[in-house]
């Protein structure tokens, strides 16, 4: 990834499913893999910091006392 540029979350997540489809198809040269391999990690970082954003944001709106407590989404049963 030679652009230093920030990315959405969306566009983070494109990107990674694009590299695991290339991987498993499995007839990527090993130097290609590897380079594929690396620019996923750091895709899946970016993903990762990003939805930690967000859940300490959704914290934070949701409490409106100011306390911080953990953030669950509760399922309709």
């Amino acid at each position: 990834m030679a652009e230093e540029k920030k990315q959405s979350f969306e566009e983070a997540m494109q990107q990674l499913e694009e590299i695991v489809n290339k991987l498993e198809q499995g007839d990527v040269p090993l130097e290609q893999a590897i380079s594929y391999y690396q620019e996923g990690m750091k895709l899946s970082k970016i993903c990762g910091d990003k939805l930690e954003q967000v859940e300490k944001q959704m914290v934070e709106i949701v409490n409106n006392a100011g306390e911080t407590e953990p953030f669950t989404v509760q399922e309709d049963d």
